[in-house]
């Protein structure tokens, strides 16, 4: 049976997309294939990169900007699409996100120089933008009463495969048709998801000429900037900080204060000071911050343990570095369901506990447990990550206003994106520090790095759960639900 099918088989009042032979699982098959297409993305060209140094013949340094390209552009322009789809139709700018997206992705394989492939892959972001934004703002729409989480655990899901499985397509499309095929791929999956979109989900209310006034395009480049002088500040020259990692997180913190004094003095805010201030959304999204920061440490420490501590040859080495996210794919469906059955706030904790066990297991990882006793305690680090995410996720757009959905879905995955940002600088910091000064470091230096890595890791995971379990008032923006306060959702 198809699982979107079984999800949205509750009955719903009769609508206009129902009568004109929409479906509503068929549209959040195709929100699936969204998020999906967006995370592939976003894994798939890292296996490219010797490839591309290769093809163009550019350093290592300089190929990595076409990750980098995509990233930064989700993360700087997502909160800002958020909001604008709140105000010109969700539907129609996710179609527009999905165009340009299979555009891009074309005119990447297409591409003449590495610097027309950056370009190209910095579109590409900005379709992936609109795409991640709005697949998670449209779940309101068309999840039935009670069922939300269950979509939220499916768009998860989605999310997970995208990411683990991104290396291993990309190695073999690569492999069979040469480099430009991992973004080919991406025309005919693109094209299939715009029709299926453009034909199943309800049509937008049509905006009105005088609520594009209430776009603040001013704060909203001011966020952006930001936001990439702060993942810039954080990731140039990985390693180590100069002058100018400093001067830029100095710009990004001047930024930041001059956005909250514009977004006080107007009359239209992309964003309203007191809907952080009173605590709802301020915790959930820095719950997420906090929690992807400590998730993106086993991407950044693993490989190194692997390798140096365990002496895990690079083809079984792939292996083990997928079953975090696979993990988190398996029981993103599963956690929908519980966030459904009992309510956010006890999953939302339950998940926490979950992700601090097999931290802390980590940060007790004896040598001689060998490669079961790495991977047991990612499993269960990351199936808790998976139920907070989803229960996180549902109870922060659960209490979204629905003229407000695309605003609140963009810094949902703002936060995450930030989180993954320095979880690399920060958490990649002290392992560097505790690994020393050593080239390479030796199997018992590792190993105590990485001890220590996910020692500091705790640390955050121990801030979010004390965030999960503070009684927190609604935000003014927000609706009250049973679920976001810890009511279960009948």
């Amino acid at each position: 049976m198809n699982p979107a099918a079984n999800l949205l088989s509750a009955p719903k009042p009769p609508a206009p997309a129902a009568r004109a032979g929409r479906s509503p699982a068929l549209a959040l098959a195709g929100l699936s294939l969204a998020v999906l297409l967006s995370t592939l993305n976003t894994s798939i060209v890292n296996v490219a990169l010797p490839t591309l140094t290769g093809v163009f013949h550019a350093s290592t340094q300089a190929a990595q900007w076409a990750v980098i390209s995509f990233v930064l552009a989700i993360t700087t322009l997502i909160v800002g699409v958020g909001r604008l789809a709140d105000i010109v139709g969700r539907k129609r700018l996710l179609l527009a996100g999905i165009a340009l997206f299979t555009a891009a992705a074309g005119a990447c394989a297409a591409a003449p120089s590495l610097g027309g492939l950056i370009a190209f892959r910095f579109l590409q972001g900005t379709g992936a933008a609109m795409m991640m934004a709005l697949s998670v703002a449209l779940i309101g729409d068309l999840a039935p009463q009670g069922k939300t989480g269950r979509a939220m655990g499916l768009l998860g899901s989605m999310s997970a495969i995208g990411t683990a499985l991104g290396p291993a397509l990309g190695g073999l499309l690569i492999s069979a048709f040469g480099w430009p095929a991992i973004f080919l791929i991406n025309v005919p999956l693109g094209l299939g998801t715009f029709v299926l979109l453009l034909r199943h989900l309800p049509a937008d209310r049509m905006a009105g000429a005088a609520r594009w006034r209430e776009f603040d395009g001013f704060g909203t480049v001011l966020l952006a900037l930001s936001v990439a002088a702060y993942a810039l500040g954080l990731t140039r020259q990985q390693g180590g900080f100069d002058g100018g990692n400093l001067t830029l997180l100095a710009l990004a913190a001047g930024g930041m204060f001059l956005f909250m004094r514009v977004q006080g003095r107007s009359a239209s805010p992309l964003l309203r000071m007191e809907w952080l201030e009173a605590g709802a959304l301020r915790s959930g999204l820095a719950m997420s911050l906090l929690v992807a920061a400590v998730m993106m440490s086993t991407l950044v420490v693993g490989p190194f343990y692997l390798a140096q501590t365990l002496a895990v040859p690079p083809g079984t080495m792939g292996l083990a570095l997928s079953v975090g996210p696979l993990m988190a794919a398996l029981v993103a469906g599963p956690a929908g369901r519980l966030v459904d059955r009992i309510g956010t706030r006890l999953t939302t904790v339950f998940g926490l506990a979950g992700a601090g066990a097999g931290c802390l297991a980590l940060a007790l990882l004896p040598e001689r447990s060998g490669m079961a006793g790495y991977l047991i305690p990612v499993a269960i680090m990351t199936a808790g990550y998976s139920l907070f995410q989803t229960a996180n996720n549902t109870a922060v757009m659960h209490g979204a206003a629905p003229d407000q959905r695309g605003l609140v879905s963009g810094l949902l995955n703002l936060s995450r994106n930030l989180g993954l940002i320095t979880g690399v600088s920060l958490l990649g910091g002290v392992f560097a520090f505790a690994a020393g000064d050593a080239s390479p470091p030796g199997p018992d230096t590792v190993a105590f790095a990485t001890r220590m890595t996910f020692s500091s890791a705790t640390v955050f995971i121990m801030g979010a759960l004390v965030l999960g379990l503070r009684p927190i008032r609604p935000n003014p923006a927000h609706a009250p639900v049973g679920p976001a306060a810890g009511q279960p959702a009948r």
